[in-house]
């Protein structure tokens, strides 16, 4: 799901817009240079690749995947649950840019399984911070990929160990995060 363009990263907006048949969106912008909120959010499904990351596709190839009506359920449900959780979350200063959402079939019908809406499965911005035209400062595991993009790594297993400041910092966001949409205190 997508709701800013700028919140596809550039490596997946590059592969995206330099194969635009593999592109969910048929009315997606075509170029990344963070432009405001999208008039509409985008269904944009995947599948999980063997090695590496998932693997974007059309709309027509989900259905061709899981079939028209569960391709149909999966994009319903998803738009539904975004659109409301982005609601409840810009009432507290918070733009929910993406997030993914993973579904699984049990007895034949769809249901939802892993994560969804933390920081580790969507991008999480402080609203009173968005500024058009650079990257967004963040509420989610991006600082730890900013981090490790200066390293010299070639993104294999064994990741490197991260240093203290930079999983003290992350923990420090996803808790701020966490406070800023529930309104509670973590632990309280």
């Amino acid at each position: 799901m997508n709701a800013w363009f700028a919140a596809i990263s550039p490596a997946a907006a590059g592969r995206n817009i330099k194969n635009p048949k593999r592109y969910a969106a048929s009315n997606s912008p075509t170029a990344c240079s963070n432009p405001p909120e999208l008039p509409e959010p985008i269904f944009t499904p995947a599948t999980k690749a063997e090695t590496g990351h998932d693997e974007n596709i059309s709309f027509p190839e989900a259905e061709r995947i899981v079939g028209s009506e569960i391709a149909r359920q999966a994009r319903d449900f998803s738009l539904r649950l975004y659109t409301d959780a982005r609601a409840f979350a810009r009432e507290r200063g918070i733009i929910i840019a993406d997030t993914k959402f993973e579904f699984g079939l049990f007895d034949g019908k769809l249901i939802l399984i892993d994560e969804v809406l933390t920081p580790d499965s969507s991008r999480f911005w402080p609203a009173d911070q968005y500024q058009a035209g650079r990257g967004q400062p963040s509420f989610d595991k991006q600082f730890v990929r900013d981090y490790l993009e200066t390293l010299t790594w070639d993104k294999n297993p064994p990741a490197p160990a991260l240093p203290a400041d930079v999983v003290s910092r992350t923990s420090a966001k996803y808790v701020e995060a966490y406070e800023r949409i529930t309104g509670r205190r973590l632990g309280a």
